[in-house]
Formats: structure tokens, C-alpha cells, sequence
């Protein structure tokens, strides 16, 4: 059996950063489906007509359905989402990547852009949540 470096727990240590584990994809397996649905275009149609009756399709949580239906990214991640499969779903909508990853820092995309640009966020003070006191 190979022998781990670090316990499994300091994954949760990452401040602003949410690790996807093998926990996470079984938790959003449902989620992953639906998101994998929206490759077909009658499936994104139908989507589209009726988000919530689509959405029943699929045995996701109610909590991953309310994500959905909110746009919540982050409580998506939160909830087991892959930023992989969940860019189909900010696809369907028509959003560029700029849009989708400025709205889960809370910024306008073109203030994301413009932070981007300047180099991004700082490191510091994000190295350790239990750090952080």
C-alpha cells in the first residue's frame, strides 16, 4: 500500500482553494451527469424551457439543484462540482470563462480581467487557513 505525504486533511487547509478529491466526485456524480448532459443540444434546449423539471431528471441533492439554479459556482465546487464539468453548464448560458470565474470572486468580468492583468492576487496570507488564527 503506498504511503501518503500529508495527511488527507490539510487538503481543506488551502485557503480560497477548494481541492477536488475522490469524496468530492462521488458526492457531485449526479451533478457531473447532468453537467455532461448539456453537451447535447436538445438537452441544453430543454434545459432552457424548464430548468427545474430538467434538473429533476437527475438525482442531484436538492441543495446541488438550488446551486444550479442560482449560478452558485462556488457552492457547486462546494458541493463536489469539477470547474471542468460545471463549464458546461456557464457554456449553456453563454458565458465566456472570464464571466464564470470573475462571478465566483465576486467581481464584474472586467474587473477580473483588470486584476488579472495586473498580476492577480496576492499569495500572502494565503498559505494556511489554521494559520490564519
Amino acid at each position: 500500500m503506498r504511503q501518503r505525504l500529508y495527511p488527507l486533511e490539510d487538503l481543506e487547509d488551502i485557503p480560497g482553494t477548494t481541492v477536488f478529491t475522490a469524496r468530492r466526485s462521488r458526492q457531485a456524480y449526479h451533478l457531473h451527469k447532468f453537467c455532461m448532459s448539456l453537451m447535447d443540444k436538445d438537452n441544453r434546449n430543454a434545459f432552457k424551457a424548464d430548468e427545474r423539471a430538467y434538473l429533476d431528471r437527475f438525482r442531484m441533492t436538492e441543495e446541488q439543484k438550488q446551486a444550479v439554479l442560482a449560478r452558485d459556482f462556488n457552492g457547486l465546487i462546494e458541493l463536489g462540482g469539477n470547474i471542468y464539468f460545471l463549464v458546461k453548464l456557464s457554456n449553456t448560458d453563454g458565458w465566456s470563462a472570464q464571466k464564470a470565474v470573475g462571478s465566483m470572486t465576486g467581481m464584474t468580468p472586467d474587473e477580473y480581467a483588470a486584476m488579472m492583468r495586473a498580476g492577480g492576487r496576492s499569495p500572502e496570507g494565503q498559505k494556511s487557513k489554521r494559520d490564519q488564527g
